[in-house]
């Protein structure tokens, strides 16, 4: 076994994050944090904290990936690919990935963002929406369900809520659920057509994913046909009307892939009765 490889078996991964929606003083505390040296306020501070740090040490630098330009990110990035060019004992790795806001234990959206990989990886409480789609016909109350698209990481190729996804760091619930209805079933809708009807918990964990989420649930009324629907063929293979109740007694009796929640089913009926 080789010196680089004995090093990054007996190093701990430091993991600073990086937001870029943060101002610089806010970057530069999250780096003192994270280097454990409150006296970083610049490039050049940040600099000799990492000499002084020394080798080996290995950074896993993780940057959101809003398309936005802020140079305090760009000056940091530099400091530690000079310091990684210098001395081979030290290890540097940038990682763009989509930070979310974490929940507190009184279920309210921090201003504290973490990288959504690490999010699942250790458990933090965060913020989602589901967003069901109905109708009432023949008495009935009809949900539209999709079907996961099979590259997804969580519950591929199950029957899920009609649309969904992570509230990204700066959004809120509402803002977050319209622009899901966009992107996966290619519906514009007015934010008056969202019907909040409550707030629950869902986990999910396989393997190194523990996914810890408050799900904000909405439904829509809006007459849509299936036809007019543009899936986002990444994240939706196909959708369909289920009536409830047939749904819960196939959910009972069949095997059925699915991921949906019960819980929310019984949601709906006690909004729309």
């Amino acid at each position: 076994m080789g010196k680089r490889e004995i090093m990054e078996k007996i190093m701990e991964d430091v993991e600073i994050f990086l937001s870029r929606l943060a101002p610089e003083d806010k970057l530069y505390a999250e780096t003192a944090k994270k280097l454990g040296n409150d006296g970083i306020t610049d490039r050049f501070t940040l600099a000799g904290a990492v000499a002084e740090k020394g080798a080996p040490a290995s950074y896993k630098v993780y940057i959101s990936d809003e398309d936005i330009q802020n140079d305090t990110i760009d000056d940091i990035k530099a400091v530690f690919t000079e310091a990684a060019e210098e001395n081979d004992d030290i290890r540097v790795e940038f990682i763009s990935d989509e930070f979310l806001n974490l929940i507190d234990d009184k279920a309210r959206i921090t201003a504290e963002s973490k990288p959504r990989t690490l999010v699942h990886r250790d458990g933090d409480l965060h913020p989602t929406v589901h967003i069901w789609m109905i109708k009432r016909r023949d008495g009935g109350i009809f949900v539209l369900l999709q079907k996961r698209a099979h590259e997804k990481d969580i519950n591929p190729d199950c029957y899920d809520v009609s649309a969904a996804g992570h509230v990204s760091q700066g959004e809120e619930f509402r803002h977050t659920a319209l622009k899901e209805v966009r992107e996966e079933l290619g519906l514009d809708m007015d934010r008056s057509k969202l019907e909040f009807i409550g707030l629950k918990r869902a986990e999910y964990t396989k393997g190194d994913i523990h996914d810890n989420e408050l799900v904000a649930v909405y439904i829509c009324r809006e007459k849509i046909n299936i036809e007019d629907l543009v899936l986002q063929s990444s994240e939706v293979s196909e959708v369909c009307w289920a009536e409830i109740d047939e749904l819960l007694c196939v959910m009972k009796y069949e095997d059925i892939p699915n991921c949906i929640s019960l819980e929310e089913l019984d949601m709906i009926k006690k909004a729309v009765f």
